[in-house]
């Protein structure tokens, strides 16, 4: 079989082991990525992952503003590709662009289609108490994560893991899994599996959806602190401030009486009483202030057993 011509698309940090594990194997002819953004407090153009990655690897980068326009394709036409390899890229590819190269355009997924189809899967997968999720890789087709499926591979998740710690390890498989699905779909010796029509949805996060209900119960509460970490992160209010809420886990502080923000008086523990049950705070940050683990904020702040969070 000839040398595949094969291009990745990819944006965010999800992208980066994937592409390295391609182009260990496959190196890409063009790696296609977002272009530069402001970011952080002097909001100064910033470089995504991606294109540092490429840039270590000697790649070539290109970085339209729409992978969809004209000029974009006819580029991506002159290449002459095999494959588009694509993760975590965040643009919507047209038909167009799906039918360039000669085998289709794979995706590299972060769950275990056909649920969690969308831009979020992992931060999804958390709030909604999954214990396992998965990458899948597929062929793409006009829909939403809709295409047949060439390899799954579940992953387990751990009770205490934070959306940022599964997606790293997500990525290291998406990695494996896309050298492998790429040779075998290549050589012929992969059939697509077509996905079911009905699917469960993973849309885009927004900031406002990290407020924490302390009526809600300690496994949601929990669910909701460890999925939106990093981004855009659960919070609730201590004192009248923001108060940003980093880990956690579940109290063994039996069926608290307390109202539901109360801090319990648990010696050395920030354990929060909850609809039902509690959450122990492992790591909190008062807005303008540093990290901090529950027993240092504990003795910095000294709150009265009986204070509450969020009022």
């Amino acid at each position: 079989m000839r040398e595949l011509r094969i291009a990745f698309a990819g944006t965010g940090t999800f992208a980066v082991p994937v592409l390295t594990a391609l182009a260990k194997e496959y190196p890409p002819v063009l790696v296609i990525t977002q272009p530069d953004r402001p970011a952080g407090r002097g909001l100064k153009s910033q470089p995504p992952p991606v294109k540092l990655a490429a840039a270590e690897m000697g790649l070539p980068v290109f970085q339209p503003a729409s992978i969809n326009a004209p000029d974009s394709v006819e580029k991506l036409r002159e290449l002459n590709l095999d494959l588009l390899v694509v993760a975590a890229y965040g643009q919507i590819l047209k038909k167009r662009v799906l039918e360039l190269p000669r085998l289709g355009c794979v995706n590299v997924h972060a769950s275990l289609l056909p649920k969690y189809r969308g831009a979020a899967p992992v931060a999804w997968a958390i709030l909604h108490g999954e214990s396992i999720t998965g990458v899948t890789v597929f062929l793409m087709d006009e829909g939403m994560d809709t295409g047949p499926i060439l390899l799954q591979r579940p992953v387990e998740i751990r009770p205490e893991e934070t959306r940022g710690e599964l997606e790293a390890r997500l990525a290291e498989v998406g990695g494996e899994l896309v050298v492998k699905a790429v040779a075998d779909y290549a050589a012929g010796k992969l059939v697509p599996k077509p996905q079911p029509r009905e699917g469960t949805r993973a849309p885009l996060l927004k900031k406002d959806l990290g407020q924490i209900d302390w009526s809600w119960p300690a496994t949601k509460v929990h669910n909701w602190i460890r999925g939106l970490n990093p981004w855009p992160g659960a919070f609730t209010s201590f004192r009248g401030k923001k108060l940003r809420l980093l880990r956690s886990r579940l109290a063994a502080a039996g069926s608290p009486t307390s109202p539901p923000g109360s801090i319990l008086p648990e010696r050395g523990r920030l354990v929060v009483a909850c609809g039902e049950g509690a959450v122990e705070l492992l790591e909190v940050q008062l807005a303008g202030k540093r990290r901090l683990s529950g027993r240092d904020f504990l003795n910095g702040y000294r709150p009265a057993p009986g204070e509450r969070l969020g009022t």
